[in-house]
């Protein structure tokens, strides 16, 4: 087994994320990279004069998750950009962070690092550490949530849902190298998990996009090229998220129980081959984090193609 630290905003929804990690064996709430001395104590920390930050030990089996994997499935939930800061939690002690306690370990992590600054377009404010000490933190701490499943989390109770839904599909698909496939698995799967309205694909054909596996309502046939937030999203080349798509210029309605929409596109060598089509029959009912996974999972659909 081995060891890495995370540092992402409040200890309790981090370390319940990654107890759902496959690969990961154990996890403890705690504090780390602050001062030298005794142990702190939560209400010190609490002060951000300590220099602590809420971080949570992760032990995993390299055989079955790699570093680099768990790095990935870190900056998922967090914002990056944001300094000393995540979701309603602000100081010092909620700064981001990976540290490691093996030089050799910031050589695998520098490069999702240099990725993910690339995608956000601007310097992290995530800090990339060795780790200089770790205190575990009181016992009623650990394991927050599962004591209290109620209790508090600046993480969308989405994340656990989709980090599974994540998982499974992984497993689900495997090596299988045709797309169409994949899309067919992946379409119903999502569906059943997460319940909206309409959820499918469309495949890149010429100047139009062609309906492909779905679940859902009957659905339009064919999407030409920057019509519809499909088309727009495949001819800007990016997730659209649509609150209330009747405000939408342009918005093509397949079906008039659609109130939102997510489309996120499929990318192979820097085209995009199809587009995942998502629609709500509520307003409003995706956001950034919906982005975020669904990302990962048109990532996870495409990987073989």
């Amino acid at each position: 087994m081995k060891k890495i630290y995370f540092a992402g905003g409040c200890f309790w929804g981090v370390q319940h994320f990654f107890d759902g990690v496959d690969g990961v064996s154990a996890t403890r709430c705690g504090y780390a990279n602050g001062r030298p001395g005794p142990a702190p104590t939560y209400e010190e920390v609490y002060t951000d004069n300590t220099g602590f930050a809420e971080t949570v030990e992760v032990s995993y089996d390299p055989q079955r998750i790699s570093l680099e994997a768990l790095a990935d499935l870190f900056f998922c939930i967090i914002d990056p950009l944001s300094v000393n800061r995540q979701g309603h939690d602000e100081g010092t002690r909620y700064r981001t962070g990976v540290y490691f306690s093996d030089d050799a370990e910031r050589e695998i992590l520098a490069p999702v690092f240099a990725s993910r600054e690339k995608l956000s377009g601007a310097p992290l404010a995530v800090e990339l550490e060795p780790l200089r000490n770790f205190f575990p933190a009181e016992e009623r701490h650990q394991a927050y949530l599962e004591k209290n499943p109620g209790g508090y989390c600046h993480l969308s109770p989405r994340t656990f849902t989709y980090l599974r839904l994540y998982q499974d599909l992984s497993n689900l698909l495997g090596d299988e190298p045709d797309m169409v496939a994949r899309m067919s698995e992946t379409a119903p799967l999502i569906a059943e998990r997460l319940h909206f309205l309409w959820t499918g694909f469309y495949r890149v054909a010429g100047e139009e996009l062609v309906l492909g596996p779905f679940a859902g309502p009957v659905a339009c046939l064919r999407i030409g090229f920057g019509k519809g937030v499909c088309g727009t999203a495949w001819k800007e080349r990016r997730t659209i998220v649509v609150p209330d798509v009747e405000k939408f210029p342009g918005h093509i309605a397949c079906s008039s129980l659609s109130r939102s929409e997510i489309v996120v596109p499929l990318i192979i060598g820097g085209e995009v081959v199809a587009v995942l089509d998502i629609d709500s029959a509520y307003e409003d009912s995706f956001d950034s984090t919906d982005a975020v996974w669904l990302g990962k999972i048109a990532a996870l659909v495409v990987i073989s193609g």
